[in-house]
């Protein structure tokens, strides 16, 4: 085989018995990668510098098509079911077999890189994929070693990225030709049939969420944010609820925009990169992730005008879920390395279709328990393959029940202890819709939301007034400096307010079935819940 670039020497393919590919290029730099992309027509230049490419039919994770293997050191600590679906060593051994037989004789791009930016808790991976853009992408997103550290790196986990094998469901057991499958006894991932970068880091998250609380870190699928004084803030939601956009601030600085893990030492970034949502994207309203947008930046699915090369962040034609892939460094106060100390303040961000949930309110230590399990929000169109262009309801646990291999009730355990342990404060803040379901109200603007977030996190709220809501029972502020009064009003601002009790209604027995699914959870938490 033929090795370039930065080889830390002591490890090669060999180990994954992929000696028969022609050339292995090793620990490219983004401006190599971006040369080698280009040349091989993987994608092009926008006018800012980005590199631009299409994931084809995925625009989105692909749910249904992820598994875990399930073998004697999972059996009892994965939470099996509908999202952590189990396959046998023996399926996973076939689908590495047609990975390997596949990458023979072919160009791969390989980096060394890591997971968690806190040395005591770092995860070093290394990412194989027949694609340099896919390389660059996981470059830029994870945490990239220094010079000197790749001389000693040891990755523990493999990760290898082929869009362009596919499985075979008759064969291999899996639901289509699509696979990502991981086996924590093999410390390996496969990712097969999908273009889809997201597919890579959630890959790095998930097998993080599984390690880390046996080490007591609690693993967090959460935006974070610090003031000069060092208060931490966290912000946690589903994609497109507003994790990146409102953690960007420019008084504030950045410790990262996705996944996190709170330890006995406080909080720490497990990327080395931003993944915003770039649909609509404006100078005007989200100025640090535009300007973050420049050469070494990854735009998946966003249109070029012809002539200019001008990114059209406006239009949905190829998904809702464009994205852009950045180096955290590319944030002007990103915080490097991503370490800070005990959050201050938790806000739980949640896109409520229905147009029913507060603009924001506060929560008791028991309302946060319960709304950390429901983790209600509604899916946002082209974050995962099959939704259309309308919002689905939905309630995922913890914020991110896609990625977590543990039961539920082992991350609550955490949240509850270190919210009470650290008199942090907590927040539900809505950044759906008010005056009306979708379709008939309007989603809430983000200046008006970003108001209500810094007036929180601030500490501008904990002397004003709160009122119960009468059925969410959360606990809503009578008036917020920068934004009218009227508008903290849910029920005030429908038209027909016997409609809103209908969806109040409605959503709180949606809330009370979906919570059932826990079993026996402490009463306090229960009654902290929706009343019927």
């Amino acid at each position: 085989m033929d090795s370039r670039g930065i080889n830390p020497g002591n490890f090669d393919l060999r180990d994954l018995d992929l000696a028969d590919a022609s050339i292995a290029l090793w620990n490219l730099g983004a401006a190599q990668l971006v040369e080698a992309a280009l040349t091989r027509g993987e994608g092009q230049l926008a006018s800012n510098g980005a590199f631009v490419v299409r994931t084809g039919k995925f625009t989105g994770r692909s749910p249904k098509d992820k598994f875990i293997v399930r073998d004697p050191s999972s059996e009892s600590t994965v939470h099996w079911g509908p999202v952590n679906q189990a396959i046998s060593g023996d399926q996973f051994d076939r689908l590495l077999a047609r990975v390997q037989t596949y990458f023979r004789g072919m160009e791969l791009f390989v980096q060394d890189l890591n997971g968690g930016a806190d040395s005591a808790y770092t995860l070093p991976v290394r990412v194989v994929s027949e694609l340099a853009w896919h390389n660059l992408f996981g470059r830029q997103l994870l945490l990239r070693p220094s010079a000197e550290a790749l001389a000693t790196h040891k990755p523990q986990f493999h990760l290898l990225f082929a869009p362009g094998c596919n499985a075979d469901p008759a064969q291999d057991g899996t639901n289509s030709s699509t696979a990502i499958a991981i086996s924590f006894t093999r410390r390996m991932v496969l990712i097969l049939g999908t273009f889809y970068a997201g597919e890579l880091k959630k890959s790095v998250f998930t097998i993080l969420n599984y390690l880390l609380p046996d080490r007591g870190v609690f693993p967090m699928h959460c935006s974070a944010n610090v003031g000069q004084g060092g208060d931490v803030a966290l912000f946690f939601g589903l994609s497109g609820t507003g994790k990146t956009t409102l953690s960007a601030d420019p008084v504030r600085g950045l410790i990262g925009d996705d996944e996190h893990g709170w330890s006995d030492h406080g909080v720490f970034n497990f990327e080395g990169g931003c993944y915003a949502k770039c649909i609509r994207l404006s100078r005007e309203n989200e100025p640090q992730i535009w300007d973050a947008i420049r050469f070494g930046s990854v735009l998946e699915n966003v249109l070029l005008d012809e002539n200019t090369r001008v990114p059209d962040y406006d239009s949905d034609e190829l998904t809702e879920n464009s994205r852009a892939g950045y180096p955290i460094e590319h944030i002007s106060n990103a915080v490097i390395p991503g370490v800070a100390g005990h959050p201050r303040n938790v806000v739980f961000l949640t896109a409520d279709a229905f147009g029913v949930l507060p603009p924001i309110s506060r929560l008791t230590p028991e309302m946060a328990m319960y709304h950390f399990l429901s983790g209600y929000t509604a899916k946002l169109a082209g974050t995962e393959r099959g939704l259309g262009k309308e919002p689905v309801p939905n309630f995922s646990a913890c914020f991110g029940a896609p990625f977590l291999p543990r039961h539920p009730e082992v991350y609550a355990k955490m949240l509850g202890d270190r919210l009470r342990k650290h008199s942090a404060n907590c927040w539900l803040v809505n950044t759906g819709w008010v005056g009306g379901a979708f379709g008939t109200g309007s989603r809430m603007k983000l200046p008006y939301t970003r108001a209500m977030v810094n007036a929180a996190i601030e500490g501008r709220l904990d002397d004003i007034e709160t009122c119960p809501h009468p059925v969410f029972q959360v606990l809503v502020p009578r008036s917020c400096p920068g934004v009218p009064a009227h508008l903290l009003d849910a029920r005030g601002q429908w038209k027909d307010t016997a409609a809103y009790d209908k969806a109040s209604s409605n959503l709180s027995a949606q809330f009370r079935d979906n919570f059932q699914k826990f079993g026996s959870i402490s009463p306090d938490i229960t009654s902290a819940g929706p009343r019927p």
